[in-house]
């Protein structure tokens, strides 16, 4: 769940809500222009083709705020960033398949 700070937004939300570019840039604590630097680079996806129509899925804005505290705690750059995220995806794919995995041999 993702606690907000705006009147204008949900204290809690679901991964079913979408997400406005400013409400974004609220939940993060980021600036448009950081959150445009992360999408060139691909590290979140939003859906719309133009800033003015973004809009971003409860993933994409959990995924933008591990990206702000990977920049901020570990000062990592940009592609740092994505890099990392893509690791951690990755562990989680195969922490996944492995617990699938262990499960099948149990029975």
């Amino acid at each position: 769940m993702i606690e907000t700070v705006n009147s204008e937004t949900p204290d809690i939300v679901d991964d079913l809500d979408v997400f406005s570019l400013e409400q974004v840039c609220e939940i993060c604590q980021v600036d448009a222009e950081q959150v445009k630097s992360m999408v060139e680079l691909g590290v979140v996806q939003p859906d719309g083709g133009h800033p003015s129509t973004w809009t971003f899925a409860f993933y994409t804005v959990t995924r933008m705020k591990r990206a702000c505290r990977l920049q901020r705690d570990l000062d990592l750059n940009l592609p740092g960033v994505a890099l990392s995220l893509d690791l951690l995806d990755e562990i989680n794919r195969l922490r996944s398949e492995l617990d699938l995995l262990r499960t099948r041999l149990r029975k």
